[in-house]
C-alpha cells in the first residue's frame, strides 16, 4: 500500500517536473511584471506621502481610492481568472481559435455594459458611498467649525470619488485584456502594464505641486486648498492612467485573437458556463472587498490619521503577495485548468511544488519586515511630510500585517487550485468565514489600541500625534487569513489529498532567515545615524545576501526555479 503511494506521487512529480517549464517561465514574467509595477507603486505612495503624509488629505486619498474598488474587484482580474480563463483556455487548447474568440467579444460587451453602468452609479451617488464606507468623516464639519480638524474629509472625499469612480470601469476592461493575453501565455506585458497607471499619478503630483506652487517639491509651499486641490488633480491622474494601462495592452490582444466578435449575447458558447462560475466567484470576491470597506468603516472612526497609515502599511504587505504569491497563482491557473481529472497526482503534485516556492521568499520577508521594519518604512516614505512618528505607526501596523503574509499567499493559490477543478462556491463561503473573523478580533483590538498614544511605545518623536488603532485592524486580517488558509486545506482535502500545506519548507527557510538576520543587524549597528536611503538598502542587501547564500549551499531547489524564471 505505502509502496504504491510511493509509486503514483512519484509519478505525479515526473508529470509535473515534466510540465513544469512553461509554468516556471510564465511565473517569471508574472513576477518581473509584477515587480517593475510594484516599483512604481512604491513611488506613487512615496509621492503620496512627499505632499500629503499621514493626516487628513492622505486619509481622503485612501476612502477615494478603495471607493471604486467594489465594482473593480467584483468585475476585475479574480473574477476574470475563474470565470474567463478556465474556458478561454480549454477553447484554445481544443483549437477552436474562432469560438475563442466569440466568447470572448461576449464576455467584453458583458463587461463593457455592466462596468459602464457601475461607473455611472458611482458618480450619481457618491456622497451615500462615502456616507456608508467613512461613517466617521460625518461629523468633520462640526469639528472644523470646532478647530480640531483642518479640513472636512467627507466633503473632499465625494468630490474625489466623483471623479475617480470611472477610473474603475476602465480597469475592468484591462482585466479582461490580462485575461486574453495570460490564456495565450503571455504575462509581462499585462502585469507591467499598471506602471503607467503609477506612473500617471506620480506625473500629476508633481506636475500639479509646480502648478499651484511654482514648484514640483516643497509640500510646505502648498496651503490646505493647495492640497485640496492637488489630491482633485491625483484622482484626474488616476483616470487617465487606467486609460493608459488598457491602452497598451490592446495591440497585443489584437494579435492574438482570431474570430473576435463583440457582442453583448448569452447564448455564445461558453458564456452561461462563465456566468454560472461568476456567480459564487463575485460573491467570494464581494465578501473579500467587504473585508477591506469595513476596514475602511471602522477605521474612519478611529483617530486621524489611521486610515492613511493603513494605506501605506498595506502597499508593503501586498508586495510579497502579489510579487511571490500572485505570479505563482497567476501563472499556475491555466497550466492547471489544461489537466484533465485523470492526473490528480500531477494537479496536486504541481501544486505543492508551488507552494514550497512561494513560502521560499515570502517566509525572508516576513521576518525582514518585523526585524528591519521601521528602517524599510523610513527608506520608502519618510519624506516631506511624512515625519518620524508617522514611521514607527505604519511599520507597527505593517508588523501586524506581516504576521498573515504567508496565509494569504498560500489561499490565493488554493483558490486557483479550486477554480481550476470547477468549484468556485467553495472559496466564496470560506472568504465569508475569514472576513467574520477578521471583524470579530479587530473590533475590540482597535478600539482599545486607539487609546494608546504612539508616544508610549516609541518615544515622542517629530509629527503629529498619533495612536495605535489601525494595529487592531491588521492583526484581525492576520488571524482571519490563517482561518482561511486552514479552511481552504480542510475542504480541498477531498478531491486533492495529498494538496499539503509545506510546513517543512516553512520551517527551514524561517530558520534560515532568523540566522540571516545577524549580519543585517550588525550592519544596521555599525550605521546607526547614516541615511535611511543608504542605510535600508545596504542592510536588506546583507540580509538578502546571507538566506540565499544559506539556501545555494544547503541545495534548496527554489533557488534555481526562480533563477530561471526572473531570468530564463
Amino acid at each position: 500500500m505505502g509502496d504504491e503511494a510511493e509509486t503514483v506521487s512519484a509519478e505525479g512529480e515526473s508529470d509535473a517536473a515534466g510540465e513544469s517549464a512553461a509554468g516556471e517561465s510564465a511565473a517569471g514574467s508574472v513576477a518581473g511584471g509584477i515587480f517593475l509595477s510594484r516599483i512604481f507603486g512604491l513611488l506613487r505612495e512615496r509621492a503620496v506621502a512627499y505632499f500629503f503624509g499621514v493626516g487628513a488629505h492622505a486619509d481622503v486619498l485612501q476612502v477615494a481610492f478603495k471607493s471604486p474598488n467594489l465594482l473593480q474587484n467584483l468585475l476585475g482580474e479574480g473574477t476574470i481568472s475563474a470565470a474567463f480563463i478556465p474556458i478561454y483556455s480549454r477553447l484554445i487548447e481544443e483549437e477552436r481559435p474562432e469560438a475563442a474568440g466569440r466568447f470572448a467579444g461576449a464576455i467584453f460587451g458583458l463587461l463593457l455594459a455592466a462596468a459602464g453602468g457601475g461607473a455611472l452609479l458611482g458618480v450619481v451617488f457618491a456622497e451615500p458611498i462615502v456616507t456608508v464606507l467613512a461613517p466617521g468623516f460625518l461629523d468633520d464639519a462640526a469639528r472644523v467649525a470646532a478647530g480640531t480638524l483642518p479640513l472636512n474629509r467627507f466633503d473632499l472625499a465625494v468630490r474625489a470619488v466623483r471623479i475617480i469612480f470611472p477610473m474603475a470601469g476602465v480597469l475592468v476592461l484591462s482585466a479582461w485584456a490580462l485575461g486574453v493575453l495570460n490564456s495565450h501565455r503571455q504575462f509581462f506585458v499585462p502585469y507591467v502594464a499598471p506602471t503607467l497607471w503609477n506612473a500617471a499619478i506620480i506625473a500629476t503630483l508633481f506636475g500639479g505641486g509646480y502648478a499651484l506652487a511654482g514648484t514640483p517639491g516643497a509640500p510646505e509651499a502648498l496651503a490646505g486648498d493647495g492640497l485640496t486641490r492637488l489630491l482633485l488633480m491625483a484622482c484626474v491622474g488616476a483616470f487617465g492612467g487606467g486609460l493608459l494601462q488598457f491602452g497598451v495592452q490592446l495591440p497585443f490582444v489584437v494579435g492574438r485573437m482570431e474570430g473576435f466578435s463583440f457582442s453583448v449575447s448569452t447564448r455564445v458558447e461558453g458564456v452561461r458556463e462563465a456566468l454560472s462560475a461568476f456567480g459564487p466567484v463575485v460573491a467570494s470576491r464581494g465578501v473579500a472587498q467587504l473585508s477591506a470597506y469595513l476596514d475602511l468603516f471602522l477605521a474612519s472612526w478611529l483617530a486621524v490619521g489611521a486610515l492613511s497609515a493603513l494605506r501605506y502599511a498595506q502597499i508593503l504587505y501586498m508586495l510579497p503577495i502579489s510579487l511571490f504569491g500572485m505570479s505563482v497563482a497567476a501563472s499556475e491557473l491555466p497550466e492547471l485548468s489544461r489537466l484533465t481529472q485523470e492526473k490528480v497526482a500531477a494537479f496536486s503534485a504541481r501544486l505543492r511544488r508551488s507552494l514550497r516556492q512561494i513560502a521560499f521568499l515570502t517566509v525572508p520577508t516576513v521576518v525582514g519586515y518585523l526585524a528591519f521594519g521601521v528602517l524599510l518604512v523610513g527608506a520608502l516614505f519618510r519624506t516631506g511630510q511624512f515625519q518620524a512618528a508617522s514611521t514607527w505607526l505604519v511599520a507597527i501596523v505593517l508588523g501586524g500585517y506581516s504576521l498573515g503574509i504567508l496565509a494569504t499567499t498560500f489561499s490565493r493559490l488554493f483558490q486557483n487550485a479550486f477554480y481550476a477543478i470547477g468549484d468556485t462556491t467553495t472559496p466564496a463561503w470560506i472568504a465569508v468565514l475569514r472576513v467574520t473573523v477578521s471583524t470579530v478580533v479587530a473590533v475590540p483590538a482597535m478600539f482599545g489600541l486607539d487609546t494608546v498614544a504612539l508616544e508610549r511605545v516609541v518615544g515622542p518623536l517629530s509629527g503629529d500625534g498619533l495612536f495605535l488603532g489601525a494595529l487592531g485592524l491588521s492583526l484581525g486580517a492576520t488571524v482571519g487569513a490563517w482561518v482561511e488558509v486552514a479552511a481552504l486545506r480542510y475542504w480541498l482535502r477531498g478531491p486533492l489529498p495529498d494538496a499539503g500545506l509545506p510546513w517543512g519548507q516553512v520551517g527551514w527557510t524561517g530558520g534560515l532567515a532568523l540566522a540571516a538576520l545577524g549580519p543585517g543587524a550588525v550592519v544596521w549597528g555599525l550605521l546607526p545615524n547614516g541615511p535611511v536611503l543608504v542605510v535600508a538598502p545596504v542592510v536588506v542587501a546583507a540580509y538578502a545576501a546571507v538566506y540565499l547564500g544559506a539556501a545555494w549551499g544547503l541545495g534548496f531547489d527554489e533557488i534555481d526555479v526562480w533563477t530561471r524564471r526572473l531570468f530564463g
